[in-house]
């Protein structure tokens, strides 16, 4: 079990203020493995989930890119360093797609796409210089499909699984793992319409071999397993924790 042990390390994980987000879950399976943790979030229940759990609250606006470095900078000024990166966080816009309004799309694209790379580059500055890192970007199940009436998330998360091959290619031989997790459907609030509707709902969960949406626990696994030594070798990686979505 030393291959999961991450006793020491330095994490900071973005999108982490909602009580039952994927953030949530990853940085608590980061925690349970030894690490230090800071999350990070616009939402003031960002420090709720930082009481509640035992980790460093930072709030900043990844919207902003001024915002976004100055909470960079003052997570890591409170970790002392980082050593592992999880970019969970992000937003959905629903339109037609012949009415999508183009400033919709350009937040969308700002807040899941841009911010994410501009994270991985403050971080990596830090992690050439140690030689070493772990970088695990969020990505989806619309990273391998279009989706219907999301054409600006679909093509932030299709950008995501680019991004994280285009860096591992970079930083593989210079001691980061970047990879990716696309999570399938999971009982979140960015979901909650959908598991409400029960047409939608019923359609969903007839596909899911696992028979149930994914929960934040669902997640923490391998979000650990690409945070440690275990993943040392693996570069470039989208991991599917989707219930079985994509293989039916």
């Amino acid at each position: 079990m030393d291959l999961f042990d991450l006793t020491g390390k330095r994490a900071l994980v973005t999108g982490a203020g909602s009580a039952n987000g994927l953030g949530r879950g990853m940085a608590r399976g980061l925690k349970e493995a030894g690490a230090e943790v800071a999350v990070l979030s616009r939402s003031n229940g960002v420090f709720d989930v930082a009481r509640a759990d035992g980790f460093i609250a930072v709030q900043a606006d990844l919207s902003d890119r001024t915002e976004l470095v100055r909470g960079f900078r003052d997570a890591v000024g409170k970790l002392g360093t980082i050593d592992i990166l999880i970019n969970s966080h992000g937003i959905q816009r629903r339109h037609q797609a012949e009415s999508f309004p183009i400033e919709e799309w350009d937040l969308v694209l700002e807040v899941n796409l841009t911010s994410v790379f501009e994270l991985c580059k403050l971080a990596a500055r830090i992690m050439l210089e140690k030689g070493y890192g772990k970088i695990i970007n969020v990505a989806s199940m619309l990273t391998f499909s279009g989706g219907v009436t999301v054409p600006a998330y679909a093509a932030s998360k299709g950008g995501i699984g680019q991004v994280t091959k285009a860096l591992a290619n970079e930083w593989a031989g210079r001691g980061i793992n970047v990879n990716a997790i696309a999570p399938g459907y999971m009982a979140t609030d960015m979901n909650r319409n959908l598991m409400n509707d029960p047409v939608r709902n019923e359609q969903i969960l007839r596909r899911l071999p696992a028979g149930r949406w994914g929960t934040p626990e669902d997640i923490k696994g391998v979000a650990v397993f690409l945070a440690s030594k275990a993943s040392d070798y693996l570069h470039g990686a989208i991991i599917p924790v989707d219930g079985g979505w994509l293989s039916r």
